[in-house]
């Protein structure tokens, strides 16, 4: 039986010397592959008590919608700034080299709501970690963190230290 890791197309060098690049379109093409990473997180959310699925742009939102649909679970969008038409709140956080801000909704999220946090991959954890102090700001509670893949060597576990976080596959390094 396949597992996760083997629908995962490694592109080394990628996008620059010494990076292995982990593509999950191979994972998304394959029906199989895209059914088990689906089916794989959503078991990653087995006992956990929550009201809401928000997912990060944009694979947040494949995963995410597809894990909301499986446990009939509202989804809440978490995307780039300028992109949502209602009255939004967001947050700024630091890249390698730069800034990124993300947005919700204001009403996208109810005060004493238990959120999800869903994203394809966590690398340094900047982006997720955004995404929860937004939920926070909200009013509500980040009751686990969902990643297909973790890229163990960036650490960025440590970052979300106060969550509840899980991958479905982690990979050493970069």
């Amino acid at each position: 039986m396949k597992k996760v890791e083997d629908y995962v197309r490694t592109i080394p060098d990628f996008p620059e010397p010494g990076i292995m690049f982990r593509d999950i379109t191979t994972v998304l093409q394959d029906a199989d592959g895209l059914q088990l990473a689906i089916d794989e997180m959503t078991k990653l959310l087995d006992g956990v008590d929550c009201d809401v699925i928000a997912g990060a742009e944009s694979r947040g939102f494949i995963f995410g919608t597809a894990i909301a649909y499986n446990t009939h679970k509202p989804f809440v969008l978490v995307r780039k700034a300028g992109k949502l038409p209602g009255e939004t709140v967001s947050k700024t956080y630091d890249l390698e080299y730069g800034t990124a801000t993300i947005e919700m909704h204001k009403d996208s999220i109810k005060p004493g709501q238990k959120v999800v946090l869903v994203d394809d991959l966590i690398a340094t954890g900047g982006t997720i970690e955004a995404a929860a102090q937004l939920v926070e700001e909200l009013g509500g509670e980040v009751v686990k963190i969902v990643f297909l893949m973790e890229l163990e060597g960036l650490k960025g576990r440590e970052r979300l230290a106060k969550y509840d976080v899980a991958s479905v596959v982690k990979y050493p390094g970069k």
